[in-house]
């Protein structure tokens, strides 16, 4: 029977698509009409980019097709080493050369993975042939008979486009389940070989501790996951995935290695569907050999999207929808704009769109409808295509755009609290067992404790005064210094630009009790703020010195998902309180000192005695913090943020003296030194610092005409929403200080790529619950439910390496769809409070 179906695969494949070829294009990669495979392009496995992968008719569907150690790995098992990539345009061949392990990642680094001793360099060549994808390994040597069945070649599906489609597999077939559905199948764990490929020794303190990783095996630990795994569904030769759909089917001949179906859901929650062919024992050349074989639709072409804010516009603010359109798409219909009224559709403006150019792998149009100001519901349509339904109105940022961030996402990450929402238990108390002295290693998520903790107190010992206050890093539970005093600092500089007095929220830190939508009679915002000073004065305090953060011990709590009270026992001096880190990091102290100084002046007059200590906290970081290359600018910042709470010459001098740095800076100072300018008024000063920001102006205006949505924009894996909503945060400070050289478009173009003006097919607002179309499925703490949190901001639109912008929906991709702390959600809802000033009532 498997010969049959072999033979009748072949034979298909040979007389439907050999008018259609795979061919290496000019960005390195195969392209047959809608369909691209490329090959190790990217380089981020563990974040489900890399290896081989398949791209059909704008979806990835496939991902990560490289030899693994284990069947169905997550973000902890072992990644190879990328050696060299050759691309042969001659014999149509990409060629990359690997092996393990990568010793740069073994038991070090921001997430140590564990290698086991094995040792091997493989090739992986793939090859266009007609309209099939050929993927073969070669190994350098064969795989040790204690790794037999160990070692395979793997290629991910993405389970959120696959949930109750079908496949087959020869005579087999099936439909991808919701959840992972058992048996289970227990198998030898790769940590039975554990290697040593460690370059530090243990008193460096640079090496994670085995047992802190691994645990004692006595149950569950994600880094130990190779050892229960879910059955096959099922076991052959010929796979192929969504039968019932042309735009997604594709098929795997492997004629040599059995193919295997997994659920990587058994293990890793966030984990895809594999399919796998193991390493057969002795073999060298042609390891694996898979023949991939994409069905390509004929004429296809990518639908156009148009891209506007998903919110909306107020009548005075610029208008334009970006239509993204497939490079050889050469229609085109006019752009019309339609109000939606009682009665029906009335057309309002019909032009034809403007082009822009090529961005990515897309052709660009613009539709300008600036001069529509009447108040009401729109739509835009362009050909067969439909934006989502936007408004225009004076009161565009007055309810449900900006509030969500302060009514919803900051109460629900506050650590240390009880948190209700009237029926609703959004987490209990927690941590309130903070915090014990973490031991001299390298932990987990960038955390390592020297030997020394700089403080008076010995690794293990309890350290009082941590358990107020404070935000969980959003898709985690840590509180990074960082992220606290960057929220601190961001909301502190709101309310002193808006005032803004919304009060919704009622906070009892004395009790412990946030409850949502009930006002307690106190501006939401300066409780936040005072929520972040908290933890960072009250760790300062504490400990003599700023804390690097504060983390679970183990990984086995690190990934834990749902209620936050669930983490601890809240009892002091066990196990499972968290550690607290200490580090000699002058750019962080010295910005915290920024925002420390910043914070004491919103919160006089409302907690005093915190504002005191938080403007002592300042003066000493910025006294004692010794200066580098790399903490220059945060000095400065500084120095302006204290003389600004201050007024006291010492800083106004220290900031006359850095004139140098500030204009050779610009880009980096300009946007925080204009209030200290406006505050020492120095003529001298002033001329130059101007001088200094015309340039800078005239390279921002070169740099937005680089893509198409008006704003600086390099895509990389990450999304970049985070950082143009920074940027456009910064711009504001520039307008309001320099308002002849700087206008607003800037920073309505950073809000309008965050509400929906963004490159892909998933035109959603980034903000959670803002907009006709949002991520409502997002990396929160209740990911796990496929949920969100209302005001939270993801990161967004992904770049899938050379130029495939992508925004899944998924909730366990944290580059794309992962809530920060420290800015992302404060910085969006600071420019939305911009805009609306601006706007005013014009």
């Amino acid at each position: 029977m498997k010969r049959t179906l072999i033979g009748i695969y072949l034979l298909a494949s040979v007389f439907s698509l050999t008018a259609q070829e795979f061919k290496l294009n000019s960005s390195g990669y195969f392209n047959n009409g809608g369909v691209d495979v490329m090959s190790f392009n990217d380089f981020y496995p563990e974040g489900h980019q890399g290896g081989v992968s398949l791209i059909m008719h704008g979806n990835r569907i496939a991902t990560n097709g490289d030899i693994r150690l284990e069947a169905t790995p997550g973000q902890w098992q072992p990644v190879p080493k990328q050696l060299d990539r050759i691309v042969d345009n001659t014999s149509n061949t990409i060629i990359t050369r690997l092996s393990y392990p990568d010793s740069s990642r073994h038991m070090t680094g921001f997430n140590p993975m564990i290698y086991p001793d094995l040792q091997f360099n493989y090739t992986v060549r793939v090859e266009g042939k007609g309209g099939n994808i050929v993927v073969t390994v070669d190994l350098d040597g064969p795989i040790p008979a204690d790794f037999a069945g160990k070692v395979g070649f793997n290629l991910e599906l993405f389970p959120g486009d696959l949930f109750g489609k079908p496949w087959i597999m020869d005579e087999q077939d099936g439909i991808f389940p919701q959840q992972p559905n058992g048996p289970t199948l227990n198998v030898r764990s790769n940590h039975q070989h554990t290697g040593d490929y460690c370059s530090f020794t243990k008193e460096s303190g640079l090496l994670a501790d085995r047992k802190q990783l691994a645990g004692d095996g006595s149950s569950y630990n994600p880094i130990v996951a190779d050892d229960l795994i879910a059955e096959p569904y099922a076991v052959g030769h010929c796979f192929t995935v969504r039968p019932d759909d042309a735009y997604n089917k594709f098929t795997i001949l492997s004629e040599n290695t059995e193919l295997k179906l997994y659920d990587g859901r058994m293990n890793h929650n966030n984990g895809w569907f594999v399919v796998r062919s193991e390493i057969p024992a002795g073999v060298t050349k042609g390891a694996v050999c898979w023949t991939i074989t994409p069905n390509v639709v004929k004429d296809w072409l990518y639908t156009p999207v148009i891209q506007t804010s998903q919110v909306g516009y107020h009548p005075a603010q610029p208008k334009e929808a970006i239509i993204e359109l497939d490079s050889r798409d050469s229609a085109r219909p006019e752009a019309i704009l339609y109000r939606l009224t009682a009665k029906g559709e009335e057309k309002i403006h019909a032009v034809a769109p403007q082009p822009w150019g090529n961005f990515l792998r897309y052709n660009y149009l613009k539709f300008d409808f600036t001069d529509v100001k009447e108040e009401g519901l729109y739509r835009i349509r362009y050909g067969n295509s439909v934006s989502s339904v936007f408004r225009i109105a004076r009161n565009i940022y007055e309810r449900g755009v900006w509030q969500p961030v302060l009514e919803y996402f900051l109460p629900v990450q506050m650590c240390h609290m009880r948190v209700n929402e009237k029926y609703r238990v959004w987490h209990d108390y927690c941590h309130l067992d903070d915090a014990r002295m973490a031991p001299a290693l390298n932990h987990i998520d960038g955390y390592t404790q020297n030997a020394s903790t700089l403080t008076k107190y010995a690794p293990g010992d309890i350290v009082p005064g941590l358990n107020i206050g404070g935000w969980h890093d959003a898709g985690d539970f840590d509180l990074r210094v960082e992220s606290q005093a960057g929220e601190s600092y961001i909301l502190a500089l709101a309310y002193e630009a808006f005032r803004e007095d919304y009060d919704v929220t009622s906070i009892d830190h004395h009790n412990r009790i946030t409850e949502i939508h009930q006002p307690d009679g106190k501006p939401d915002l300066l409780q936040q703020v005072e929520n972040g000073a908290l933890t960072v004065v009250g760790g300062y305090r504490a400990l003599g010195r700023l804390y690097r953060g504060i983390i679970c011990t183990d990984l086995r709590q690190y990934v834990m998902l749902g209620d936050a009270g669930a983490m601890t026992d809240n009892v002091i001096g066990n196990a499972d309180d968290r550690w607290v880190f200490t580090e000699d990091n002058p750019s962080r102290e010295l910005s915290t000192a920024a925002a420390l100084a910043t914070v004491s002046r919103v919160l006089k007059g409302f907690n005093d005695t915190l504002s005191v200590q938080s403007l002592q906290a300042a003066r000493e970081l910025f006294d004692r913090t010794r200066v580098t290359d790399r903490s220059e600018i945060n000095k400065l910042q500084a120095a302006v943020e204290l003389y600004l709470a201050t007024h006291e010459d010492g800083y106004k001098k220290y900031i006359l003296g850095q004139q140098k740095l500030i204009v050779d800076n610009i880009a980096r100072t300009g946007w925080f030194i204009g209030r200290a300018d406006q505050a020492i008024k120095d003529k001298k000063f002033t001329e130059n610092i101007r001088k200094a920001l015309a340039a800078f102006r005239r390279e921002l205006e070169e740099q937005k005409k680089e893509t198409p949505y008006g704003v600086p924009y390099k895509p990389s894996i990450w999304g970049a929403g985070w950082d143009i909503q920074s940027f456009g945060y910064q711009q504001y400070f520039l307008v309001q200080a320099y308002p002849d050289l700087f206008g607003p478009e800037l920073l309505y173009s950073a809000l309008n790529f965050v509400l929906g003006c963004h490159p892909g097919s998933n035109t959603a607002s980034f903000a959670s619950g803002v907009g006709a179309n949002s991520a409502t499925v997002a990396y929160g703490l209740n990911r796990a439910d496929w949920s969100y949190i209302p005001g939270g901001v993801i990161s967004g639109t992904a770049m899938i390496r050379p130029d495939f912008p992508e925004l899944l929906t998924f909730p366990f991709l944290w580059q794309q769809t992962e809530y920060v702390m420290g800015g992302g959600s404060s910085h969006y809802m600071f420019l939305v409070l911009a805009a609306r000033q601006l706007l005013g009532n014009k």
